[in-house]
């Protein structure tokens, strides 16, 4: 054997290797180690891959509408029985974001004002939610996995929030705790719109 057949050879073999390699893999790590390094910072795509259980939602993303409520650009409102949040902007427009909202007797309504936004939040489950859901951690840091997502957008003195979720597919749907949870890449999108007091209206 010559020895431009022995490096042809040798490459041949350490490509089957790397395509072994990468069949063992699932879909989502393959995806993970391809994906551009700053992307995986910023967005759960862990939990946002077509053809997943996860990403099974017949939600199609958020839009801009006509808007003929009462209340004036720059208010967040949030329609529970719609499952919608409006961002509330001028001309008698709104950006409008599905949403995932509380399970039955978890849901509520109130006026109040964004009190605080955070990057890649903690979450601290309170003790009622720990009481209910043994097993829950007493703290968990922020991150792709966290169940606040991406961003958070803190409501009043209440233990409620405005966040994004590491389960797109509950978008649409009546499964927190009260919380409102919103897809990742769109929560980003909100909490660059708005800034600390922006008033909150849940109905």
């Amino acid at each position: 054997m010559n020895r431009k057949m022995s490096q042809a050879m040798g490459k041949t073999f350490a490509t089957g290797r790397h395509l072994l390699l990468l069949t063992a893999l699932p879909l989502a790590g393959i995806y993970l180690a391809l994906a551009p390094a700053n992307a995986q910072t910023r967005y759960n795509f862990s939990a946002a891959i077509p053809e997943t259980p996860a990403y099974n939602s017949t939600y199609e993303g958020k839009r801009i509408q006509a808007y003929h409520g009462p209340h004036e650009p720059g208010t967040i409102v949030v329609r529970t029985s719609e499952r919608k949040l409006y961002y509330v902007l001028p001309d008698g427009r709104a950006m409008v974001y599905g949403i995932g909202v509380g399970r039955q007797g978890f849901t509520w309504k109130g006026r109040h004002r964004v009190t605080r936004k955070a990057e890649w939040p903690d979450w601290r489950p309170p003790a009622a939610m720990r009481k209910r859901q043994p097993g829950l951690p007493v703290h968990m840091p922020g991150g792709p996995n966290n169940p606040l997502g991406a961003r958070a957008l803190y409501i009043g003195n209440t233990l409620y929030r405005i966040h994004g979720t590491s389960q797109p597919s509950t978008i649409g749907r009546a499964v927190s705790s009260g919380c409102i949870r919103m897809l990742n890449e769109e929560v980003i999108d909100l909490y660059n719109r708005v800034q600390v007091g922006t008033r909150v209206v849940v109905e």
